[in-house]
């Protein structure tokens, strides 16, 4: 391999680049534009929960409880309901995701010690979020109740009662538990994935669209050093979005960044030269542009968005799927991120990805070298 013709090649894919506006703004504005509708869109954080009231009670004790509610940061009191019709019709137009039903004779229960019975409608059709505000409802009463226990016992005249166990939490790495420190780590690897991809797999079969590979296989540039000419200027535009979805993440979204950059730029090189090597493969594969987008999009951005563990948890997905997901690199590029971003992770942390990441992107290359034709369809 002459490094002079595989710089020629790659000079001259720069200089399309350059003068195709269509493309660089692509590869500038395509991970600015996905960083703001992810960061603000995908987000599993439920707060402010709009709830109506039904408090058949009327007593002291029964707005006690519902301010336990109003109080939170996690709910908002919006409707005093005067029956179960107009309850129902709350939630059924969607004004409210939970009712809370007081029984008639809650202070009395109260008072007497017994238990008093809470009914809590939630709007299920969003499930996840259902099961949030339901941990929420229920964090809230157990609070309660506690505090009702010793307040009885003291009433009582007996000691202040020590409970035997005292849970006492303590967060790592994200402390106020914010859904966007969770994502945008991963949406790096997304955005590389999507613009590696997606622009590599339009190479090749660009050339033969404009009938311009036959000027290059008349050339004495060998498969090689075209296949590695052509990857090199989206290699480069591949760290600059990087750099660009890092510096966004940690600006505009506020995430932390706790590890090394170098180690992050490195790792990610890697990776990079995992995507381009699909989607080189791709591109020599696909017969028109239309082709290689959507393989680009079947095969680079949906396994990369739904099974890297980027917005869903693999181990909650079914073990065949869970064995698919070992075959994908976004799995471990997804890990690694997360691990340098938030937790400040080193290459100690990292060697069985790392070595997995190698791994794939030699293979893509030799396969993408491999299938590459230097003669006429």
């Amino acid at each position: 391999m002459k490094l002079s013709r595989t710089w020629a090649i790659a000079k001259k894919e720069f200089l399309h680049i350059f003068r195709d506006a269509r493309s660089l703004g692509l590869v500038i504005l395509m991970p600015a534009i996905l960083m703001l509708l992810f960061g603000y869109a995908v987000t599993i954080d439920v707060k402010k929960v709009n709830f109506a009231v039904l408090d058949r009670d009327q007593s002291q004790e029964s707005l006690s409880f519902i301010h336990r509610f109003s109080a939170s940061p996690y709910f908002s009191l919006r409707i005093f309901a005067k029956d179960e019709r107009e309850m129902k019709r709350v939630i059924d137009e969607g004004r409210v995701k939970m009712g809370l039903v007081i029984p008639w004779d809650y202070s009395k229960t109260v008072k007497s010690g017994r238990k008093a019975p809470v009914q809590v409608l939630l709007d299920g059709t969003d499930s996840n979020t259902a099961n949030i505000i339901l941990s929420y409802v229920q964090a809230i009463a157990r609070e309660y109740t506690r505090e009702k226990t010793i307040l009885k016992v003291e009433r009582m005249g007996r000691e202040r009662l020590d409970l035997p166990v005292e849970g006492r939490t303590r967060i790592w790495f994200n402390e106020e538990l914010e859904s966007k420190n969770y994502f945008i780590p991963g949406l790096v690897a997304v955005i590389i994935s999507i613009i590696g991809v997606l622009l590599t797999g339009q190479v090749i079969v660009r050339e033969w669209e404009r009938g311009t590979m036959e000027l290059l296989i008349s050339t004495p540039v060998r498969k090689g050093e075209l296949i590695i000419g052509k990857l090199f200027p989206y290699f480069f535009l591949g760290l600059l979005d990087l750099c660009l979805a890092v510096l966004m993440g940690q600006r505009v979204f506020q995430v932390p960044f706790r590890g090394s950059l170098i180690l992050l730029l490195l790792l990610s090189s890697i990776y990079i030269l995992v995507a381009l090597a699909l989607g080189m493969t791709i591109s020599t594969l696909a017969r028109t542009q239309i082709f290689a987008n959507q393989m680009a999009m079947v095969i680079g951005f949906l396994p990369t968005f739904l099974l890297s563990g980027f917005t869903f948890a693999i181990s909650n997905m079914p073990l065949w799927l869970q064995i698919i997901t070992y075959g994908i690199a976004p799995r471990y590029y997804v890990t690694m991120v997360k691990e340098i971003f938030l937790k400040g992770a080193d290459i100690s942390f990292l060697v069985t990805e790392t070595f997995i990441l190698i791994g794939m992107a030699k293979f893509g290359l030799w396969v993408a070298i491999r299938i590459f034709k230097k003669e006429l369809r």
